[in-house]
C-alpha cells in the first residue's frame, strides 16, 4: 500500500511514517521543501502526483499562542491545506486520515467529551483545526478524523522534553494545576492510526491515553519517573499555580478529556494508562541517540 504522511519530520508524523514502513508499506513523507502546507495548491499537486492509497495528515500549525497573532497562517495550514488534501484524494479515489485536537472544545464540561459533543473553540488554533475537520469531511465524506490531546513523543519538542530540560538545570518549576486532560504518547497514537487504516474506519474518533491529570500532575510524574530511570533531575520543587498566574495570548480549555469508548469498541483496543505510556516513552528516550 502507498502511504503519504504529511508532517513526517514532526513528532507524530515521524512515528507514523516509521510504523507504516515497518508494516511493509511504501512511504512518502515529504519535508517542507517538497510540500509546503502554507501553499494549498502545491499540497494538492503533490498529493495528486503521488496518488497514495492513504494520506495521513499529521502536519499542523500547533503554536497555540502564536496563532492569535498569525491567524492567516494558522487557517492556511490547518484548514485550507487539509481541504486541498481531501479534494485531491477524492479526485483519484484514495483515503484520508486527518489528525485533530481537543482544542476544538471549550472545556466547560466536567465529563469527557464524546465525538458528537458541540465544538466551541476558545482561540484561533482550535477554530482553525475545527474548520479543518469540517473542510475535510465536506470534500471527502468518507474521511477519518482522529482527535487527540496533550501529545508528546521522543521526537520534536513537547512538554515532557521541556520539563526534563528545565529539571536538568535545577531551575524551579511553576506549572498550572487547573487545566485537566490526558497526556498521550505518539507511539500509542500511531498504533491507533494503523488500526483505523487497517479496518478502513470512517468518521470521527477520539484517542488519548487512559486516565486524566492536570499539567502539574503531569510535570510531577515526568520528574519522578525520569529520576527513577536515571535522568539528571536537579529540580526538587514543582509549584502548582492557577492559570491566572500564567497568562498566555490564547485561552486553553480547563477540561479537555476525550471519551475514547467509540474507538475502543470499533477496534477492540485496550488503551494504556497515561503513566504507563509516559514511563515507556522515557525509557525509549533514555536510549535514543538522535532524539
Amino acid at each position: 500500500m502507498r502511504v503519504l504522511v504529511t508532517g513526517g519530520t514532526g513528532q507524530l508524523g515521524h512515528e507514523v511514517a516509521r510504523d507504516f514502513g515497518l508494516q511493509g508499506h511504501e512511504i512518502f513523507a515529504p519535508d517542507r521543501k517538497q510540500m509546503d502546507l502554507e501553499n494549498p495548491e502545491e499540497v494538492a499537486a503533490v498529493v495528486r502526483a503521488y496518488a497514495a492509497d492513504w494520506v495521513i495528515n499529521c502536519a499542523a500549525y500547533t503554536q497555540v499562542d502564536k496563532a492569535e497573532s498569525e491567524p492567516d497562517k494558522a487557517f492556511t495550514v490547518n484548514r485550507d491545506s487539509p481541504a486541498a488534501l481531501a479534494k485531491s484524494v477524492a479526485d483519484y479515489g484514495g483515503r484520508l486520515l486527518q489528525i485533530s485536537t481537543d482544542f476544538i472544545f471549550d472545556g466547560a464540561k466536567t465529563t469527557p467529551y464524546s465525538e458528537p459533543d458541540k465544538a466551541n473553540p476558545l482561540g484561533v488554533y482550535g477554530q482553525s483545526k475545527l474548520e479543518g475537520e469540517l473542510a475535510v469531511l465536506d470534500a471527502l465524506p468518507g474521511a477519518t478524523v482522529l482527535r487527540t490531546a496533550w501529545v508528546y513523543g521522543i521526537y520534536g519538542n513537547n512538554f515532557v522534553k521541556t520539563m526534563l530540560r528545565v529539571a536538568a538545570s535545577g531551575k524551579p518549576l511553576r506549572v498550572v494545576h487547573d487545566q485537566i486532560g490526558s497526556p498521550t504518547w505518539t507511539t500509542d497514537i500511531s498504533a491507533a492510526i494503523l488500526a483505523l487504516v487497517g479496518k478502513g474506519a470512517t468518521g470521527v474518533f477520539n484517542y488519548t491515553s487512559a486516565g486524566e491529570t492536570n499539567w502539574h500532575g503531569f510535570a510531577t510524574a515526568i520528574l519522578e519517573q525520569a529520576a527513577t530511570l536515571g535522568f539528571d533531575i536537579k529540580t526538587e520543587i514543582v509549584e502548582p499555580i492557577p492559570t491566572s498566574e500564567y497568562p498566555t495570548p490564547a485561552s486553553r480549555p480547563a477540561y479537555s478529556v476525550l471519551d475514547t469508548s467509540k474507538i475502543e469498541n470499533c477496534l477492540g483496543l485496550s488503551i494504556p494508562q497515561w503513566r504507563d505510556s509516559l514511563n515507556n516513552m522515557l525509557k525509549e528516550l533514555k536510549t535514543c541517540a538522535d532524539c
